[in-house]
């Protein structure tokens, strides 16, 4: 299936969720019709990784990814540094995470969600691959380590559905680090969100659905999915002052230059 919309790209989509069950492969198709030309699906839990690879491995437009997610670190098995490397090797597995912090209903954990996410920053720093950030109500922690993590040895990152402070994002971007709107950034309430990426470089965003979460207007309160990458990808053009397709073209470019792998891979001509 082909599209004649302008291309753009689902940086973080969650297809192997129960949501999708009963449609996966029309939901794919619908967001290659869409302009959606590829789409990162996310394994935020390691058991689920076999799942999540074998969608990637049966649809060409899908690459995966795969960490154990920040609310979830003290219920699964502590990852390594091999285990996470040993993943890495698949053809289309190309980011780590997501990983990162979450102070908002587990801040209890907070110990261990830190122990986890220094391990995603070693494997993202020696596999060469792009860690993927969850952030929410933790921005002076997650700042301060993942600077200390670059301090020890570069590595690239994107800090995914970004809707944290101005303060943390910053910190990301003097980092060389990536942010990636969502569907939040196109709510009407969600104005200061918009104003801190009106003022990122735009050769640092990245587009994304979280789906099936945070469905953009006009389909909020209802299942995302990455067709809908497209209702987000207007507002950010809108806040940048582009058109549609200056917007799609931009974003893309920097997918491919944060998540190389995922440029490399050869597509088949008509494939989804």
């Amino acid at each position: 299936m082909t599209s004649t919309a302008p291309q753009i790209v689902d940086s973080h989509c969650h297809l192997d969720f129960p949501d999708f069950d009963a449609e996966r492969g029309a939901v794919i198709d619908r967001a290659v019709a869409a302009g959606v030309a590829r789409m990162v699906t996310i394994c935020t839990r390691l058991r689920n990784e076999p799942a999540v690879r074998a969608i990637a491995e049966e649809h060409d437009p899908v690459f995966y990814a795969a960490g154990t997610h920040p609310m979830s670190a003290a219920e699964e098995p502590m990852t390594s540094v091999d285990e996470l490397l040993a993943l890495a090797r698949h053809p289309k597995f190309v980011g780590i995470g997501e990983t990162g912090l979450d102070y908002h209903y587990t801040a209890d954990t907070m110990e261990v969600q830190k122990r986890s996410l220094r391990l995603h920053i070693d494997a993202a720093r020696e596999s060469g691959l792009p860690l993927i950030i969850h952030a929410r109500d933790a921005d002076e922690d997650m700042a301060a380590i993942l600077a200390e993590g670059y301090a020890n040895g570069p590595y690239s990152c994107v800090m995914h559905c970004f809707s944290s402070g101005a303060g943390l994002a910053r910190a990301a971007l003097d980092l060389g680090f990536y942010l990636s709107m969502s569907g939040i950034a196109a709510f009407p309430r969600s104005t200061e969100l918009r104003d801190i990426f009106a003022a990122v470089p735009l050769d640092r965003i990245l587009v994304e659905t979280d789906s099936p979460y945070l469905a953009p207007p006009p389909h909020r309160g209802k299942r995302n999915e990455p067709a809908f990458t497209a209702h987000t990808a207007r507002v950010g053009a809108e806040v940048f002052g582009l058109s549609f397709e200056e917007f799609a073209a931009a974003t893309t470019a920097n997918f491919d230059r944060l998540f190389s792998k995922a440029a490399g891979w050869p597509a088949k001509a008509g494939a989804a």
